[in-house]
């Protein structure tokens, strides 16, 4: 099952991108950045979605894998029969093994949790710098268009350069 970070994220990246588009079309700075901060945001929360989805997944096919061997684990000491000696020394390593497979499942369990807090905590603080950073530059660009002109102007040469050299 997808999370719906994601789904959420990619929307907002594409509604950021044809804002930024719209803005650059029109001349609107405003829509520009704004669509631009958008497009961002939407990519973060999508990757946030991604990694939650990968947490998730590692770790149910963990705890599967230790169910696999668990249930291959019993079936071997229920075919095994035997004696009463060798039956019961299985019975014990069948149980020795049950007490592993959830001390795994439990640790890898909490593993995940606690990489989903961190990936959920890193999520919120950039979602909140990118919202600041955003409504600062929002807020210098309408203060000082023409200098926001002209940094843009000087940015695009700069890259401009970096690009074809200097021939």
């Amino acid at each position: 099952m997808v999370d719906t970070d994601r789904i959420t994220g990619a929307a907002k990246e594409i509604g950021g991108k044809v804002q930024g588009a719209l803005g650059d079309l029109t001349g609107s700075k405003r829509d520009s950045v704004e669509g631009r901060a958008r497009e961002a945001q939407g990519t973060a929360e999508n990757l946030y979605g991604q990694a939650k989805d990968t947490i998730r997944d590692a770790a149910d096919t963990v705890a599967q894998t230790a169910r696999d061997i668990g249930g291959r684990v019993r079936d071997a000491v229920d075919d095994f029969g035997g004696s009463h000696e060798a039956g019961e020394r299985a019975r014990q390593g069948r149980e020795t093994a049950e007490q592993y497979y959830t001390r795994a499942e439990r640790s890898v369990r909490h593993a995940a949790d606690e990489a989903y807090d961190y990936a959920e905590d890193a999520y919120e603080n950039g979602s909140r710098s990118l919202r600041r950073g955003s409504r600062e530059v929002s807020h210098q660009v309408g203060e000082h268009p023409i200098a926001a002109l002209l940094i843009a102007g000087l940015l695009g040469y700069g890259v401009g350069l970096l690009i074809h050299g200097r021939d």
